[in-house]
């Protein structure tokens, strides 16, 4: 293609038209042409290195064939730009392996509908302080990088595709670039490669693939940050990080990659939401080096194509996943050594082939509010040094619930394994472990199964339908206290057990331990319910337990009198009645034909703490479900913390997640005051309370919403938004405990746990209950059963210097073993 000439079409004053007309080179022509000028170029080839210094138009003509017009030289830079100059519509060619094609070196011009076809050291470089805006531009250089930003450079990148690079696709090492709806694929090395202090990355709808190395690599204390991208197709990792790199993927996607699907070590810090990993052949991600973290929330993890965990933590990494799934996947958490931990809440583990979480080597794991299924093994905490929590997580059709074998020493809290193939909880080999209100259902083994003289503790834990018996312990066996069984399998319960409960030890002097003969009952050792002995621990927010512990089978007149049994609470307890009569007496007039007047079930409750109020809440969803008005009537307890997110947009998430969870039951907000702080500012707390607010009326039938706090405060929340007061029925206001009512919870506690109170001890312990300081933090109810603890606790320490305690002293509590009155709390 011959050269053709160019137009210059001038855009200022009179005085300077002698710059318009033709020009037979773009160097003659950019030579004459001034700020404003329009340079229409010919179609042909032009063998010359450009360059802008003026703010002026360059272009091919209109209506021209796309590639037109080539700017080849046949070294150097084909075209630099050093002004705020529009350039549109050509095709560039480098042959320069040490120079780019195109160079940016200063001002804001404006890149559009370029190819730039080259063989250079880079398609187009960047740097300085230019800030291009770059359109619809396509690169390819399959001898150097794609788009280089360098040295304080910066821009815009719009709808631009890398088709190809020898090295990355796009390159930055001290710049900050934006790239929006880019895709960047057949590259070599890397697609994106991040890289170097002072380095910083943004893409928007994104892709990244067919790569023949790594997808984006973050490096030396670079930062990136990717949204709605996706990485597929490399030949290496899919992300990597490394040497105190920070990046946050939000709403990607990143799959197909043989490797690991995101790997970072060496301190570097890692944030996920909303991103999809899945179809990796390694680990979905791998965690490495003291200092390296990792956050993900509402994350996916699935379809492993290797044999390899899905999630691998070692070497003092620590990751923290939140409302995630991991499924189909060979194994799905691993963690080991010293200094390592994983932090798992409201996340699903399933379908998966070996373990769902394996802890070894004195690492750490905390499991709260999980469910895993579908698993070889639940959990298996391996080793001496290696622990943990699992907190309210239900696991389910597993071989094995939960293994601990080594030394290893988890703590295991209201947690039900459900159809287990082998035992429920296994521990071996030396383990140790504490098991607090854990259930068995339905298990083809054993529903606990310790041997080896190991030194497990448990207490009020419950098996039922265990095939083999509810529990199997080794001759010098654990600890054990409260334990109950209810097998129906083909032997009964004391066969099952073999009479190894018989040697288990009691934790506290005088308690009974469950043994073949005597405990393994449904109603407890002691034959009380939890009430009986004070006011019903509260289960933490949306506890797995929730389902299970749903209590619609007992009739509204069984519950009744389980609240009437409560201690105090006189005008609660009128106010609930009241309340029930309204809704019992409604639902028989709809049954009779007749309206029913409408009575809006949602409440508030006002009070200090420890007075009854979680307690109440929970009694309150089971005579709804007992009436037919909840499905389920179980109770959901959050907080400010579980509804408020720290970005725009993720309280709503949060806020409808917990009311998901509630749905057939009660979502009960405790201190539902902090939601609007009175120096809320900025503050996502009114966020959770509209979206509440919403929900409450979109689902009316569907959840309870049951709100709580100090009683000045909650004047002041339902005031905050105008549909928060309409939605509440009813206020009731939970008094104080007084000493009267105190010292009978200290009587309930001392009958469920066989102690008596001596001569005096009554009389000292209302006493001590008048003088006790009463601060803003006073636990009420509470109180009372840490005071008691106390006095066990020094009774012990007295009654342990006798050598042959009579049973009077070894259940009798005096006023000497009365803790010592502190300073208000």
């Amino acid at each position: 293609m011959a050269q053709g000439t160019v137009q210059v079409t001038h855009g200022g004053a009179s005085r300077w038209r002698r710059r318009s007309g033709e020009y037979p080179t773009l160097t003659a022509a950019l030579a004459a042409a001034g700020d404003g000028d329009v340079l229409s170029i010919a179609p042909g080839t032009y063998r010359e290195n450009l360059v802008l210094r003026h703010a002026v138009t360059l272009r091919g003509p209109e209506g021209a064939v796309a590639g037109s017009v080539r700017i080849a030289p046949l070294d150097g830079v084909a075209l630099t730009v050093r002004a705020s100059a529009v350039v549109q519509d050509l095709y560039l060619e480098g042959a320069d392996r040490a120079a780019p094609a195109l160079l940016v070196e200063e001002g804001s011009p404006e890149l559009s509908d370029l190819r730039v076809h080259t063989r250079s050291a880079s398609g187009i470089e960047v740097r300085g302080g230019a800030r291009p805006l770059v359109r619809r531009c396509t690169v390819e250089n399959p001898a150097g990088v794609g788009i280089s930003v360098l040295d304080g450079g910066g821009g815009v990148f719009e709808e631009c595709e890398v088709v190809a690079a020898g090295q990355a696709g796009i390159s930055v090492r001290g710049g900050h670039p934006r790239l929006e709806r880019c895709r960047i694929h057949h590259a070599v090395g890397a697609g994106i490669a991040v890289t170097g202090e002072g380095s910083g990355l943004e893409a928007l709808g994104c892709e990244v693939y067919e790569i023949k190395g790594t997808g984006v690599q973050i490096a030396a204390r670079a930062e990136a940050r990717l949204t709605d991208c996706a990485v597929h197709r490399t030949s290496a990792d899919g992300v990597t990080l490394d040497t105190d790199a920070v990046l946050t993927l939000a709403g990607c996607d990143i799959h197909d990659i043989p490797e690991n699907a995101v790997d970072l070590r060496a301190r570097s810090v890692l944030t996920l939401s909303r991103t999809t990993v899945r179809r990796f052949g390694r680990n979905g991600l791998s965690v490495w080096d003291p200092g390296t973290r990792v956050a993900a929330e509402s994350c996916e993890i699935h379809d492993s194509t290797g044999d390899y965990p899905a999630v691998w933590i070692s070497d003092g990494a620590t990751v923290s996943l939140d409302s995630c799934r991991l499924h189909d996947v060979p194994d799905a958490l691993f963690v080991l050594d010293r200094g390592s931990r994983v932090d798992v809440v409201d996340s699903d583990l399933s379908q998966v082939r070996n373990t769902a979480v394996s802890v070894s080597d004195g690492a750490t794991a905390q499991l709260d509010d999980c469910r895993i299924r579908e698993a070889g093994t639940g959990a298996w905490f391996r080793d001496h040094g290696s622990g943990g929590t699992l907190s309210n997580c239900t696991i389910d059709t597993v071989q094995t619930g939960v293994i601990v074998t080594k030394g290893a020493d988890p703590s295991v809290e209201r947690c039900t394994v459900t159809s287990p193939a082998e035992a429920g909880f296994y521990v071996s080999a030396g383990g140790r472990g504490t098991f607090t209100a854990c259930r068995v259902t339905g298990s083809a083994g054993f529903g606990f199964h310790v041997i080896d003289g190991c030194r497990t503790s448990l207490t009020r834990c419950h098996t039922e339908r265990c095939a083999r018996g509810g529990y199997e312990f080794a001759e010098d066996g654990p600890l054990a206290e409260e334990c109950t069984g209810d097998e129906s399998g083909p032997r009964q319960a004391a066969q099952a057990a073999g009479g190894a409960l018989a040697g288990a030890r009691p934790v506290m002097p005088g308690a009974r331990t469950a043994t073949a003969a005597q405990g393994l009952t449904g109603q407890g050792l002691a034959g009380q319910t939890p009430a009986q002995a004070g006011q019903v621990p509260a289960s933490p927010a949306g506890s797995p337990a929730d389902a299970a512990a749903a209590p619609a089978a007992r009739g509204s007149g069984e519950v009744l009198g389980q609240l009437d049994a409560l201690v105090g609470l006189d005008s609660v307890k009128r106010e609930v009645r009241a309340l029930t009569d309204m809704i019992e007496v409604g639902r028989r007039r709809q049954q009779a034909g007749l309206k029913a007047a409408s009575v809006r079930r949602h409440l508030v409750f006002t009070g200090s703490p420890g007075t009854g109020k979680t307690t109440v809440a929970r009694l309150y969803g089971e005579i709804l479900a007992s009436l037919g008005v909840l499905e389920r009537g179980h109770l959901v307890e959050v907080s400010r913390v579980d509804l408020v997110g720290e970005h725009i947009g993720s309280t709503a998430i949060r806020t409808q997640e917990a009311f998901d969870r509630a749905r057939g039951g009660v979502l009960f907000i405790d201190e539902a005051y902090a939601l609007a702080p009175e120096d809320s500012g900025r503050d996502f707390g009114r966020e959770a309370i509209d979206t509440l607010v919403k929900l409450m009326e979109d689902h009316r039938d569907a959840v309870v919403v049951i709100v709580a706090g100090y009683t000045a405060e909650m004047d002041r929340f339902l005031t905050v938004n105008p549909g928060v007061a309409s939605r509440f029925s009813r206020t009731i206001t939970f008094g104080d405990y007084g000493p009267q009512e105190l010292l009978r919870i200290v009587e309930q506690q001392a009958e469920e746990h066989e102690y008596r109170l001596g001569e005096g001890t009554g009389k000292a312990l209302l006493a001590y209950f008048t003088e006790l300081p009463k601060g803003p933090a006073f636990g009420n109810g509470r109180t009372a059963r840490q005071t008691f603890e106390a006095m066990v606790e020094r009774h012990a320490g007295r009654v342990a210097q006798l050598a042959d305690p009579s049973t009077d002293e070894l259940t009798l509590l005096f006023p000497e073993d009365l803790p010592a009155l502190s300073a208000p709390c």
